[in-house]
């Protein structure tokens, strides 16, 4: 089928080319004039929800041969990426050519997430830290000529999108892109830009795949003329279309060689077209994000429609927020203050605080002290089937989540409002002393910004109430530095190209036996030293053997790789060589490296192998693998069927199960689980797998195992009436054999995150057997019987416990007569009202005997008095005390907010209530130091209250 693309000549005058290749003009002006004729703009005749934009890309790359493939999570495979960022990234192994192309194209429509921009959001038309990106993919297919032609034909024909608002770039020595679009897709000389390399050029990295690009641009403005364009001007244009031709690779000493597979690349943002054919002012606008604002501007009792920029701004923060929380959440990613969590923690407190500048309270179901954020995230969910389905059956746990987090953030902004208080206290104080202006420090105003969410906005009001400037400068600094360490950590999708790739073409998959046998003949396809290959390696090397089949399991789905042996052997059975495997991994997509030791002989490329997996250390697998499987349904049954799997191990002496809840299990809730197991163990249920289409084992309830990538073909693993799971990993073929399974240990990793580990089958018995010697050893010490233990323990704590408390007291009366005996040394000051001040170092007092001290002072010098006291009780360690009576506390004198820079002097800080502080260090060379500021600090401010 012929395609036609029409033409398009300056300024808005166009051509459409016929069957013979000749231009049949629509205007007769040769001349290059302002625009005066608007071509049709047919864009309105299309759906354009962004439900529909979605589909229809799909399809029209599924009408040209691309295989539909589906997002990626946000959590990427890649270890050099902590978020998925770009619609290629779940492809980079066959851009590298370490894992060979399934299909020959493909399109897909990617969530992603950056936040390197976070501070843009709302503020410009188009940044967002949640968006889609729909592409298709070439790999060793297509290229420019196909990739340009459909891109165009999409956004003319498919969408009806005026050809005289579009604008093409080109990076500048790529000839042959802009000879495409000018000669064969028809866009004249006017409309295409040559731009340089930090615009249209791709660089995966330092090194590897790269390549020119070219954009294309929508016009708001045509009526701006074609002079002295700039495409870069976003209240004109908007680049909705990139178009990368990954056709070289960039070596270590930057120069570039052509790769052996070109490459197509492209994304096209969901939300940009979704703006121009919905014709709303931005990309928030629109029908994938108005709902969210919508719901937030009920909440806060305001209209997007009348309210002024600021506040719109607020609402749109929060609209693209909430996307990106309910996702992350969605893809297992819960808050934390490491890595993947702390981005949807920043996430989630930077709209608590947006919601609170907007005057949210409550959840909008008349609870005030409830959470607003699960409200408005319900709306986002609503709007989520068309983009994964999961999101709705994952509603109960991330609004929980949410509502949870959310609460917990309110008590950290008081702590930040607590602390920005003793700041400026600080602040004001300094400037006591020197005579300067009050200012806070821009690291002050952005560790409450950075560690407590508190918004600068709300620092600099609060600080301008108390007289203090806030150093803006400073903390732009800070902010700056923060976002370059993003950007670098972030925002980079890292590419190489070396030896890998050429093994690749080399190395066939590995063919997997250990379903069905432990031991195997193979073929010594390639041996790796170093990451480097040889052809021989003889005995007491490190060896990584790469075979054409092996019994081998290969670490992934949790479970860790087989050990066992490779012998070599001749005609008469005689051993030649004897490998011992420690370890097998996957790599270059499914080829498995053995790595392990030649123990005896040379082993050589090509020879043939008897490869035997070690029994009793795989049957241990099997039995914690399978156990891990009725673990999680136990799991889903006792506390949720909410409840899913983060995380797993699957050992030789133990298994270990990471699983989303908000709190401790209880020991009933632990018991049940146990019982459970035990149950189905003992039921000797005979597992059922089979391979099926991976759509059909999601519709037969089949549970992901987490992290796990899955091919349309997936094998299923039904322990039947208790669990179904799509699992590539060695089980057991009866219940029955996992013996007995018991819990040693449950707590918590990161907020929201639970963690089990238990044993099963022989790790079980080794484990009772461990147990049972050590209450033996312990009943001898105690000389006790079984029983009796539990018992004598809690008497011996309870005789522990009283000889503490009377080793207190007497440490208590000790420090109470030592200072009665330095009482005599305080001093007066003023002469009206008399103000007694006692501070004295006591030595190595322990901190509850220097407070005993220091109340039995102060209350022995009656009112006014001010008695500081410090002490080194350990090596490295300082004690310091502050106790005021109420008549210096009235003077305007706080104990809380003295100690501190006392504190400080010794290497620490603390606080207080006005009438009593205390506070600790790390230096205790600088405790006499300290002692003599904290004197003639009271000596000044009391002899000046006094007078």
């Amino acid at each position: 089928m012929a395609h036609y693309y029409p033409s398009i000549l300056p300024c808005g005058h166009f051509l459409f080319k016929g069957a013979t290749g000749v231009p049949s003009a629509r205007s007769t002006s040769a001349s290059v004039q302002p625009l005066t004729e608007e071509v049709e703009d047919k864009s309105q005749d299309f759906p354009s929800s962004g439900d529909s934009i979605r589909k229809r890309f799909l399809d029209f790359y599924a009408s040209r041969g691309h295989k539909v493939l589906p997002s990626a999570s946000l959590v990427p495979e890649d270890p050099t990426v902590l978020l998925t960022i770009a619609g290629m990234l779940q492809f980079k192994p066959i851009f590298l050519g370490k894992v060979p192309r399934q299909v020959p194209r493909a399109a897909t429509s990617q969530r992603c997430i950056r936040t390197n921009d976070v501070e843009n959001v709302g503020r410009t038309s188009r940044h967002h830290t949640f968006f889609e990106m729909l592409g298709n993919f070439s790999f060793g297919d297509y290229f420019k000529k196909e990739a340009i032609q459909w891109a165009w034909e999409f956004s003319t024909v498919e969408f009806g999108l005026p050809a005289n608002r579009l604008w093409i770039s080109v990076y500048e020595d790529d000839d042959e892109a802009f000879e495409i679009w000018n000669k064969e897709v028809g866009v004249p000389v006017e409309h295409i830009k040559r731009m340089g390399a930090d615009d249209n050029f791709w660089n995966s990295g330092a090194t590897g795949p790269c390549g020119p690009c070219s954009e294309i641009y929508y016009d708001f403005h045509p009526d701006r003329g074609c002079s002295d364009v700039d495409l870069g001007d976003d209240t004109r244009f908007i680049e909705f279309y990139n178009l990368v031709f990954m056709q070289y690779n960039k070596k270590d000493d930057g120069s570039l060689e052509p790769l052996k597979q070109k490459n197509i690349d492209t994304g096209l943002g969901l939300e940009r077209i979704a703006r121009i054919l919905q014709k709303v002012p931005n990309n928030y606008e629109t029908d994938l994000i108005f709902p969210i604002i919508k719901k937030a501007s009920e909440l806060a009792n305001v209209s997007y429609a009348q309210s002024n920029d600021r506040t719109n701004l607020n609402l749109k923060i929060i609209g693209d927020h909430l996307r990106a929380i309910v996702y992350l959440l969605s893809d297992g990613v819960f808050p934390s203050n490491i890595g993947r969590g702390y981005v949807v923690r920043r996430l989630i407190r930077r709209a608590v605080r947006t919601g609170r500048l907007l005057g949210i309270k409550g959840d909008g179901r008349g609870n005030l002290e409830g959470a607003f954020l699960p409200s408005i995230a319900e709306k986002a969910i609503e709007l989520s089937t068309h983009i994964d389905s999961d999101v709705k059956a994952r509603e109960q746990r991330i609004l929980e989540e949410l509502k949870r987090e959310e609460l917990r953030f309110v008590q950290t902004l008081e702590r930040g409002e607590k602390l920005l208080d003793q700041m400026l206290a600080d602040a004001l104080s300094r400037t006591r002393e020197s005579g300067s202006v009050p200012r806070l420090s821009g690291q002050d105003a952005f560790l409450l910004y950075d560690t407590f969410g508190f918004p600068v906005e709300i620092t600099k009001e609060v600080a301008e109430e108390h007289g203090v400037s806030v150093d803006m400068k400073g903390f732009d600094i800070e902010m700056e530095n923060q976002r370059r360490q993003s950007q670098a950590a972030h925002n980079a999708v890292k590419l190489s190209v070396d030896d890998s790739a050429d093994l690749a073409e080399k190395i066939p998959d590995t063919e997997f036996l250990g379903y069905d046998t432990l031991s195997a003949k193979a073929i010594v396809e390639s041996l790796l030293v170093n990451g480097k290959p040889v052809i021989k390696v003889s005995k007491g090397s490190d060896v990584e053997v790469l075979l054409n089949r092996t019994p081998f399991y290969a670490e992934s789905g949790g479970q860790i790789g087989d050990y066992g042996f490779l012998y070599v052997t001749q005609g008469t059975n005689q051993q030649t060589a004897v490998v011992e495997v420690k370890d097998v991994k996957k790599s270059l997509g499914s080829v498995f490296v053995h790595k392990g030791t030649i123990r005896e002989g040379v082993l050589e490329v090509g020879r043939e192998v008897e490869a035997i997996v070690d029994p009793k250390l795989r049957q241990r697998a099997k039995v914690h693998h399978t156990a891990t499987h009725l673990l999680q349904a136990a799991l889903k049954k006792v506390i949720g069927q909410e409840t899913s799997q983060a995380g797993s191990l699957v050992a030789f002496d133990r298994l270990r199960f990471d699983f989303n809840f908000h709190r401790p299990l209880l020991d009933t809730e632990l018991e049940e689980i146990e019982r459970l197991i035990n149950g189905w163990i003992g039921d000797a249920n005979l597992l059922q797998t089979k391979v099926m289409a991976l759509d059909d084992a999601k519709r037969a309830g089949a549970i992901a195992m987490f992290g796990e990538k899955y091919g349309e073909q997936v094998r299923v693993v039904e322990v039947p009436g208790v669990s179904m799971e799509l699992c590539g990993g060695t089980h057991v073929n009866n219940t029955a054999e996992i013996r007995a399974f018991k819990i040693i240990s449950e707590q918590g990793i990161a907020s929201g995150i639970r963690r089990i580990e238990a044993v099963a089958g022989e790790a079980f018995i080794e484990y009772i057997n461990a147990r049972d010697s050590y209450m033996k050893h312990l009943c001898s010490t105690l000389k006790v019987k079984d029983e009796e233990v539990t018992t004598r323990v809690e008497g011996l704590l309870e005789d522990l416990r009283t000889a503490r408390n009377e080793v207190a007291n007497l440490r208590a009366k000790a420090a109470v007569y030592k200072a009665s005996t330095i009482s005599s040394k305080a001093f007066t000051v003023g002469t009206s009202n008399e103000i007694r001040v006692l501070v004295e170092s006591m030595d190595d007092m322990d901190a509850d005997s220097l407070k005993s001290a220091a109340e039995y002072l102060v209350d022995t010098l009656q009112d006014p008095a001010a008695v500081v006291l410090g002490s080194c009780p350990d090596e490295g360690k300082v004690s310091l005390i502050a106790a005021f009576s109420q008549g210096i506390v009235d003077l305007g004198i706080q104990a809380g907010k003295f100690i501190g820079p006392i504190a400080k002097l010794c290497g620490g800080g603390g606080g207080g209530r006005p009438n009593f502080a205390q506070a600790g260090g790390r230096k205790p060379e600088n405790l006499s130091i300290a002692l003599e500021k904290a004197r003639a600090d009271l000596v000044s401010v009391l002899s000046e209250k006094a007078s």
